[in-house]
């Protein structure tokens, strides 16, 4: 397993180790022991799957405090742009944002740490995403950051996208910054 530092604070890009031979590939998709040993710990207490269609939006989704979620997400089948934003406001790469193609080919996860906001665009129709993530869902807490906000001016490679009534209907960054949470 290979640990690799992104431009934001605590999220990190995830390589397992796979192993090909005449009959097929095999890999980990998740060994506590290997991620403890990176200083990766946690609690996963729910995992989750969603099946999209080409140019979906999903995000950017977060929970606010006391149940902020920790995430370690992958694609399946498929490929996607996954995007993630710092929304910590006492972190050093507050409101920034990273971006990664994740995909079946290249099997890379990110390690996504509380107080970050996460979306994704699939790039292919019926990609399988998976996330394990710490905390329960719950609704009350949940929030979404508008995926084409003009402040944090991500590049999407789409003008017009798939979304949900509730991704549309997100707050704007600058809403998110004058907060009290």
């Amino acid at each position: 397993m290979k640990k690799t530092k992104t431009i934001i604070q605590d999220l990190f890009i995830i390589k397992q180790d796979i192993f090909n031979d005449q009959r097929g590939t095999f890999m980990e998709s998740w060994n506590h022991y290997k991620c403890e040993s990176h200083n990766l710990n946690s609690n996963f207490t729910q995992d989750n799957v969603s099946i999209s269609h080409k140019n979906v939006i999903r995000g950017l989704h977060f929970q606010d405090k006391p149940y902020q979620q920790l995430k370690l997400v992958r694609v399946l089948q498929g490929s996607v742009l996954d995007v993630v934003v710092d929304l910590r406001k006492s972190s050093k790469t507050f409101g920034k944002y990273f971006t990664i193609e994740l995909s079946s080919i290249n099997n890379l996860m990110l390690w996504i740490p509380p107080g970050c906001a996460h979306g994704f665009k699939s790039n292919e129709n019926n990609t399988i995403f998976y996330y394990k993530c710490t905390e329960k869902y719950k609704p009350g807490h949940e929030k979404t950051i508008k995926w084409n906000d003009t402040e944090l001016n991500i590049n999407w490679g789409i003008k017009n996208p798939k979304i949900s009534e509730k991704d549309a209907n997100g707050i704007s960054f600058d809403h998110y910054k004058n907060e009290i949470i």
